[in-house]
């Protein structure tokens, strides 16, 4: 009998919840991995930028969210979207900037957003995301709906004055506001450890907000931690920072040669820090979850995104008289 996950959490997950939990980080896995090799062909405008191995971080957080909580992205937003529900097939398509997609083909892959899933969107602004999630806080405090607003971002955009502003006025106006700090060493090409003074902990400390850490390849301590986090915004008790300590697979963007980073950096993250594979190993060994449904999710991901693919490619492009559309001030 497969039950519910008990060893070493406070918090309990349902064999369902687990299920939605590893179909989320699959699909992630294997849309990014798929935009790597389309990307190659040319087909698709603009830059890209990849997920992979920050996918327990996207879903840990998210899967303690609802439709009626809202998230802002980064430019690295093809993860949170999935994360927070937005439709694979539709992505795929604004990604190639066609008319079926998501935002009609005028976004691409850096602006995906999804106000029905609460995706307030991905953002080309390094540290564009924290200012966008204040208002949404303050909405959801005014309203009183019970809501909360998160807004991940980078070590680099951890250094940003917008970043750091909104945390501010997060902690002033006392918001239900989670700053989640996605930590994957590199602002673009330059290390956290010599960019970023100090430490994360204390500058969360310098505006009074509590301090969360955990492990980004490790979804039931991502999630945990994101739980008391999110517990604690959405509570009234303010905003907090929640720190997750991952590593991106790809470079920054696709076409990066990534010759800042040591050789086999890259090659032991996958081989020790792999989310999917630590999920699956923890929850065929404590009886969390039989592998042949995992399996089964694996060919039904794998199916879903080569139909995304097929269906983005065969679909219609913006056309003039969409250009006025969804503006909503002519200048």
């Amino acid at each position: 009998m497969y039950g519910k996950v008990r060893q070493n959490m406070s918090v309990q997950i349902s064999r369902e919840a687990l299920l939605r939990a590893y179909r989320s980080m699959r699909t992630i896995r294997v849309f990014e991995e798929r935009l790597h090799v389309e990307f190659a062909t040319g087909e698709i405008p603009g830059f890209v930028h990849l997920y992979c191995g920050e996918e327990a971080s996207a879903v840990g957080v998210c899967a303690n969210l609802t439709d009626n909580d809202t998230i802002a992205s980064t430019h690295r937003g093809h993860g949170h979207c999935i994360a927070k529900g937005v439709e694979v097939g539709g992505m795929m398509a604004e990604i190639y900037g066609r008319h079926t997609g998501v935002c009609r083909g005028k976004g691409g892959s850096m602006h995906i957003a999804d106000l029905s899933k609460g995706m307030l969107g991905a953002n080309g602004i390094v540290g564009g995301g924290p200012p966008l999630i204040c208002g949404a806080a303050l909405s959801h405090k005014t309203l009183k709906d019970n809501g909360v607003a998160v807004a991940f971002f980078g070590d680099g955009a951890s250094n940003e004055g917008t970043t750091l502003e909104s945390m501010n006025l997060a902690s002033v106006w006392h918001l239900p506001a989670v700053f989640v700090l996605e930590d994957n060493g590199y602002g673009e090409a330059t290390g956290a450890a010599y960019a970023c003074a100090g430490t994360q902990k204390d500058r969360a400390a310098g505006f009074g907000l509590p301090y969360f850490a955990c492990a980004g390849d490790d979804f039931f301590e991502v999630y945990e931690t994101a739980r008391n986090a999110i517990d604690h915004a959405r509570s009234g008790k303010g905003p907090v920072m929640l720190h997750v300590q991952l590593s991106r697979w790809y470079g920054h963007f696709e076409g990066d040669a990534m010759t800042y980073r040591k050789a086999g950096e890259v090659a032991a993250q996958k081989k020790d820090h792999d989310c999917l594979k630590k999920f699956r190993a923890r929850a065929v060994a404590e009886n969390l979850l039989p592998e042949g449904d995992m399996d089964e999710i694996d060919a039904a991901v794998a199916d879903e995104v080569e139909s995304a693919v097929v269906t983005a490619k065969q679909a219609p492009w913006p056309q003039d008289k969409d250009l006025m559309a969804d503006v909503y001030a002519r200048y």
